[in-house]
């Protein structure tokens, strides 16, 4: 995360004696990636922050998958997701692999523990809902259309505005560090003039709130493929201050600006997030492609060494009929997908889309999770041949 900041009380100087008004010192934090390389941030709270009173493994989380493995499209409803529950521990899995999960949470309320995700780094699409994201970073308010990044190791806790919309959320799980794309990148890191996005979209945390109280506070940690217990003797959230580049942030869908061109622009245009083994990208309003002869609709394509999951953010797609909103279809490696019958050539003359959808490409493929089965509609595979039918054979009345 290639822009620093820093907020509350630091220092002149990193590693040196910080005093607490009582006269001790204020204990350090490096918390980073890449060993002592990568991006990091350095805190200083009020007590240590290894002050842990007891541990224990709370549960297991194997990630099980489809037991049959044929291959063929995939359409998911999460309408019919279970509902309710914790943002952190009630999630839905959909489909992984080696280098990304997905899933799905429509939680009901607020966690009282604190979460760590010690395995992955998170990318939290918010499709419904807004609050407040909670770390030893300060406060981070979000609202619908948000993408929330929540790096490997950062401790939070979600406050939702529970009395409002039911929230809904779409969340990545990546073995790898999620960054901006490289080709938006200058050597020094900075976005570049004709990237979709700037630095002045990226919205970091705005308070930092300390807090200095002893007793039993659990953080829940996801590591070694399960939830561990650390129960710390003090509050955590009792950091006085902090600078660097490592920490939540967040990012609205609707602040990307949509690359469009003469004729049909392929979807590495819309990329918004990289990590190791995937993409992420947004589908957003915008013009359609302005040649008067112009097939906005996408073509028929091959992902060869991709696999493609879109998470549809509105009931409306240009290339599909049949999907609602939070539908999530996935087109394997594999087999070639493309526009429903009728949809490529009701897209000529087209002026704009009001479509909105989050896109995620892996380079591996990925396995459908056996948790998904019960909210999958089955024929999806067929829907090209049954809307070809449909469109040269009208209903009668």
């Amino acid at each position: 995360m290639p822009i620093y900041h820093t907020m509350g009380k630091i220092p002149r100087k990193r590693h040196i004696a910080f005093r607490r008004p009582d006269g001790g010192i204020y204990a350090e934090q490096l918390v980073g990636h890449e060993g002592f390389t990568g991006t990091s941030s350095l805190l200083y709270h009020v007590h240590p922050p290894t002050t842990v009173k007891s541990v224990r493994r709370v549960k297991e989380l194997k990630w099980e998958a489809d037991p049959d493995p044929t291959l063929r499209h995939r359409h998911f409803l999460t309408s019919k997701a279970r509902k309710g529950g914790s943002p952190t521990l009630d999630r839905t899995l959909l489909l992984f692999n080696t280098d990304i999960g997905m899933l799905y949470a429509e939680p009901d309320e607020n966690d009282a523990h604190f979460y760590r995700n010690a395995q992955s780094d998170e990318c939290v699409y918010v499709a419904k809902g807004s609050g407040t994201l909670e770390s030893q970073f300060g406060d981070l308010p979000f609202h619908e259309g948000d993408y929330l990044v929540i790096h490997r190791g950062i401790m939070h806790r979600y406050r939702f505005d529970l009395g409002q919309e039911q929230p809904k959320l779409v969340i990545f799980e990546s073995r790898g560090h999620i960054r901006w794309p490289k080709r938006y990148r200058n050597e020094f890191g900075q976005l570049i003039e004709g990237a979709p996005y700037s630095e002045r979209d990226i919205r970091r945390p705005t308070e930092l709130r300390t807090h200095d109280e002893m007793g039993d506070f659990p953080i829940l940690v996801k590591q070694y493929d399960g939830i561990n217990e650390i129960v710390l003797d003090h509050h955590p959230l009792d950091v006085v201050g902090w600078d660097g580049y490592f920490y939540p942030w967040a990012f609205n869908i609707h602040d990307f600006e949509p690359i469009v061109g003469r004729v049909h622009q392929p979807p590495p245009v819309h990329q918004t997030f990289q990590g190791d083994g995937f993409v992420i990208c947004s589908f957003c309003p915008r013009p359609y492609d302005f040649d008067p002869e112009a097939v906005p609709a996408p073509y028929n394509h091959s992902n060869v060494d991709s696999d493609e999951v879109l998470y549809y953010a509105s009931s409306e797609f240009m290339s599909r009929k049949g999907i609602e909103f939070g539908s999530i279809t996935h087109h394997p490696d594999g087999i070639p997908h493309g526009p429903h019958p009728g949809r490529a050539e009701a897209s000529i003359g087209a002026k704009y889309t009001d479509e909105l959808a989050v896109m995620m490409d892996s380079f591996r493929p990925l396995k459908v999770a056996k948790a998904a089965l019960p909210i999958e509609d089955p024929n999806y595979h067929k829907s090209w041949v049954d809307a070809q039918h449909a469109q040269f054979n009208p209903p009668t009345s």
